[in-house]
């Protein structure tokens, strides 16, 4: 057991030391002078430092006497810190990549699909329209007109439409309507209530399209062949929230000009 006497010069060298970035050689020094290998370890663990840990240096270390164990302490310290992992962002409800992530109809121009706006349809209550009944449902024939002579969006044929429908709804209870000419703006006689398939009047403005499924809920139609006119898409009473009252809508409307 070392007296005190023995020790404070140690202690002072380990002070010294302390007062400068610990290096490879101080390393050296402290175990030369006899500071016992716990110590030695608490101090590269506690103070600012600047070691070389390549192979020749430990060789070096190994050969002046320093401990496997002091080396490996050295070692740790000037090891770079470990990559912290960057969680992967979490899955998105959007239908696909590229695509939409909104309920709506969309147009194709180059490679982009734009919002289809819609317009406000009055649903007329004389006429074929004899039953409006409870929670705003619109059974059977009706007439529907949209104020102004024209769609605000003009588009050339071919046409590709991107359809993104509520959960629940199918893209065939979607009705592709060519929209006729009347006072003050346009209109268009079609059947609502989930009768889609019917003979007579009703059907006269409803046209025929065929869909392919790109994702969840999001279909492409593309209509190749239509003549200069008026077109809309005009989507079930159930998911217009405009259509409480049973006599307005809506309808995503686009004009063909040739």
């Amino acid at each position: 057991m070392r007296s005190r006497g023995t020790f404070l010069p140690f202690l002072l060298a380990a002070v010294a030391l302390a007062q400068a970035a610990l290096t490879n050689d101080g390393v050296i020094r402290m175990v030369k002078a006899g500071l016992g290998e716990d110590l030695v370890v608490s101090m590269i663990k506690s103070q600012p430092a600047r070691y070389a840990t390549g192979p020749d240096d430990v060789i070096a270390l190994k050969s002046a006497g320093v401990s496997d164990k002091v080396i490996a302490a050295m070692i740790e310290l000037m090891a770079p810190p470990a990559a912290v992992a960057v969680p992967a962002p979490a899955a998105t409800t959007a239908p696909a990549a590229g695509l939409v992530s909104e309920v709506g109809v969309y147009y194709k121009k180059g490679d982009v699909w734009n919002d289809l706006p819609p317009e406000i349809v009055n649903f007329k209550t004389g006429g074929v329209l004899k039953n409006i009944v409870t929670l705003g449902v619109v059974k059977g024939d009706i007439n529907g007109h949209i104020n102004g002579a024209h769609s605000p969006t003009s588009l050339k044929p071919p046409v590709d439409i991107l359809v993104y429908v509520p959960e629940g709804v199918a893209i065939t209870e979607y009705q592709f309507l060519l929209l006729r000419g009347a006072i003050g703006g346009r209109e268009f006689r079609t059947v609502t209530g989930g009768v889609m398939h019917v003979s007579g009047g009703a059907t006269l403005n409803l046209g025929t399209f065929e869909s392919k499924k790109l994702a969840s809920r999001t279909y492409e139609i593309v209509l190749p062949d239509l003549l200069a006119g008026e077109y809309g898409f005009f989507p079930p009473p159930g998911t217009d929230s405009t259509g409480s009252s049973g006599r307005i809508g809506k309808i995503y409307s686009f004009r063909i000009i040739q």
